[in-house]
């Protein structure tokens, strides 16, 4: 099993946790899960790909009950996925090495603890007009959706603060936004990925039941009754301890 013995019966209570918090804001976990994974010594071909798959799960789930609770919005999903499902499709199919695997994961955390902490909700709005906020959109889902592509993160960590920015849609609306294009990028990566790799999903129903789990108690709080800032907050004190984990295992690499 491709899951480290020492960490066999500790990793589905992580990420039932990462699942929980990550879903309250409309996250799928990718930036975590894969960060924990490549910390305890899973196989870097394995990593991305469980990440995405488990990312599909969580989305799910999360989509589900904030389109339940009517914070859905095709307008503003859109744009977005019109150019990041063919960049994750292409990132998805670069074969980088380890080393180039682990350092675009480090930026992908660092980037996302800057997300959290420096530009969570500054009050900054871009005053763009109808025509503009489209062209944005589909930057930042190109971007987002390659970076997702490579490293097996969803990226809804980026997308929702941009979301809001943009003046697009208010926090509930970026949230819902977030688990639908964390959806359906995973979904183009991991077909991507699928072609030239497998991995038996089976072997790890574990760390699937413990995020349905965290992903349904989280987005079903998150859509309704939970404080984004408070549930964020943790998201944060997760990240920087997988930061720091990941800074030594690439040092000792």
């Amino acid at each position: 099993m491709e899951i480290i013995t020492n960490f066999e019966y500790l990793l589905p209570v992580i990420f039932f946790v990462i699942a929980f918090v990550y879903s309250s804001v409309g996250l799928g976990g990718g930036s975590s899960y894969t960060a924990i994974m490549v910390i305890v010594g899973m196989s870097s071909i394995v990593v991305p790909m469980l990440s995405l798959a488990l990312n599909l799960v969580v989305s799910s789930i999360g989509s589900f009950n904030f389109f339940r609770n009517k914070h859905g919005s095709l307008k503003i999903i859109f744009p977005f996925l019109i150019s990041a499902i063919p960049m994750s499709y292409i990132g998805g199919s670069l074969e980088l090495p380890k080393e180039v695997f682990l350092w675009v994961l480090l930026g992908s955390l660092i980037v996302v603890s800057l997300r959290i902490y420096v530009w969570n909700d500054t009050g900054f709005r871009l005053n763009l007009n109808s025509n503009q906020k489209v062209l944005a959109s589909l930057l930042v889902g190109s971007i987002i959706g390659v970076v997702s592509g490579i490293s097996g993160i969803g990226g809804g960590v980026y997308l929702v603060p941009v979301i809001i920015m943009l003046g697009i849609g208010d926090h509930k609306q970026a949230a819902a936004t977030g688990a639908i294009f964390v959806w359906m990028v995973s979904l183009s990566g991991l077909i991507s990925r699928l072609q030239y790799n497998y991995i038996d999903i089976s072997i790890y129903t574990p760390l699937v039941i413990s995020v349905v789990m965290g992903g349904f108690l989280g987005s079903n709080l998150g859509s309704t009754k939970l404080n984004s800032k408070q549930m964020q907050s943790i998201l944060g004190v997760v990240i920087i301890i997988a930061i720091i984990f990941l800074i030594n295992k690439i040092c000792i690499t």
